[in-house]
């Protein structure tokens, strides 16, 4: 097993992550609250690092000696190291990478669901949403530039890339050396990403300084609220290939239901690229000041006649909607542990809060955060155990020599509607309990002093990022409607 190294401080320490061993090192001494002129002293903390309001019964079911080894640790260091600077790292509108990133390298979590092979620890997706909640119970800024990089991007990496690809980029990426990031989204494409994508890669040859003459892409654009943009090393990014695509045009008047479809649906490649060998034609534009989560920093990225080696493709030319589909559902799973996360922390702050312990209609509204978050941690990781069940059947590390009908990805395509349901629960609920806890608190809880009013700002991300509430609600129709009409369906295609 990779070794790890925990994070050295004049408190306690977490524990590593089971499995792996603690190696000490001197680059270690630091502690993770490194003091910079942004990086204030700790504030205060409302949960306690080593309990949690009984999530040992909800989560019993999932739970194993290593799964709660592994939560513990996470909490723990969460609890030490990230949660005093929660309202710091807000405030500052700043990423602390520095301070915070390569200890979680050395914590193990990095590359939670990446091949042991490659630095990272091989589990599944209980264990990724269990590290995705703790860090987002501290703080959700930080908990969603993990998911951004250990999902959005390693994942798609550790599944889709050639061994070459594997070696050279995740090792780094597990380490906490570097930063990785989706580059998906454009401005005005809106929830249409694939139809109204503009950035376009084109084939293109380039002679090197020996001589010889190399294969590769331009590409030309630009991508837009792009999580860790500005921070990333390693870009999993979409671009139109047009060349790819269908060269005979469909007559006005003349196209058929099939050939129509296939005039538009656009040609998609997916590319695993390293910024620092982009060159100059790569560019960080501007940083987005957002409402919420300003800790885990946003930007625009500029692509202006960027040449990238053929290496560089992730997966086959053309193929890159299946790439991204194929990793669209886990995205949503994972990323629904972010908004438990920030229920949880309220109920951390409501419930200490003394002033309402005593009056009925308050005790009501702790029912009520309570319920929410029990019924939305139960849905999330039923649905992450059934995820991993699958994919151990299948065999996920060599799904692409399977049959395309045995591929953990046919079969968890029936799964498409719940993982958009539970992250549309999860987003709105999260919204709901942080009202109901600056409500709690009164006046308290609208201001500054207290982190109702972050927690708030935070969760109404999930409820826009990852796909909107609205786009789920018409995914979520449009499964059960085809899975409830199959020929009618087939007579359409």
């Amino acid at each position: 097993m990779v070794a790890r190294r925990t994070l050295s401080s004049s408190g306690s320490s977490p524990k590593h992550i089971p499995g792996t061993a603690v190696v000490d090192s001197p680059e270690t001494t630091a502690t993770a609250a490194t003091s910079t002129a942004w990086w204030t002293s700790p504030g205060p903390v409302y949960y306690n690092g080593r309990h949690s309001h009984a999530d040992e019964v909800l989560l019993g079911t999932v739970l194993d000696s290593n799964r709660t080894e592994l939560r513990n640790a996470v909490r723990l260091f969460a609890h030490d190291f990230i949660a005093p600077y929660a309202a710091a790292i807000d405030e500052a509108n700043r990423f602390p990478r520095e301070q915070l990133w390569t200890e979680l390298g050395h914590l193990g979590v990095l590359g939670v669901t990446t091949a042991v092979a490659y630095g990272g620890l091989g589990l599944g997706l209980v264990e990724h949403c269990l590290i995705m909640e703790e860090l987002s119970r501290a703080s959700a800024s930080i908990g969603l530039s993990y998911g951004a990089h250990s999902n959005l991007c390693m994942m798609q990496i550790d599944r889709h890339g050639r061994p070459a690809q594997k070696e050279q980029l995740l090792p780094p990426l597990c380490s906490g050396a570097w930063i990785g990031a989706l580059a998906m989204s454009e401005t005005g494409a809106g929830s249409d990403v694939l139809g109204s994508m503009r950035t376009t890669a084109r084939q293109s040859k380039r002679v090197t300084d020996a001589g010889s003459v190399r294969s590769g892409w331009c590409i030309q654009g630009s991508k837009m609220w792009i999580t860790n943009g500005p921070d990333a090393d390693v870009l999993v990014l979409y671009a139109r290939t047009p060349e790819l695509e269908p060269q005979q045009a469909v007559s006005a008047g003349h196209a058929t239901k099939s050939n129509e479809a296939t005039a538009l649906k656009p040609s998609v490649t997916a590319f695993a690229l390293q910024t620092a060998q982009l060159g100059s034609g790569y560019r960080v534009a501007q940083k987005l000041d957002k409402l919420g989560m300003r800790g885990s920093n946003t930007c625009e990225l500029l692509f202006d006649s960027v040449w990238v080696p053929e290496d560089a493709v992730l997966g086959e030319p053309g193929q890159g909607t299946r790439v991204l589909m194929s990793g669209l559902d886990a995205e949503r799973l994972v990323l629904s542990a972010g908004p438990l996360g920030i229920m949880q922390a309220c109920l951390d702050v409501v419930l200490p809060y003394r002033p309402i312990g005593t009056f009925p209609l308050m005790q009501a509204k702790l029912a009520d955060l309570y319920g929410a978050l029990a019924s939305s941690r139960a849905h999330t990781y039923g649905l992450a155990a059934s995820f991993d069940s699958i994919r151990l059947q299948s065999g996920d590390a060599g799904a692409n020599a399977l049959s395309p009908a045995d591929r953990p990805d046919s079969q968890l395509r029936s799964f498409r509607k719940d993982c958009a349901s539970v992250i549309l629960q999860n987003a709105e609920r999260a919204t709901q309990c942080a009202l109901q806890a600056i409500q709690a608190l009164g006046g308290n809880g609208y201001v500054s002093d207290y982190p109702t009013g972050r927690l708030l700002r935070d969760a109404k991300l999930y409820e826009i990022g990852a796909g909107t509430s609205e786009i789920r609600r018409m995914l979520i129709g449009r499964e059960l409607y085809q899975a409830a009409h199959p020929q009618q369906n087939a007579s359409e295609q």
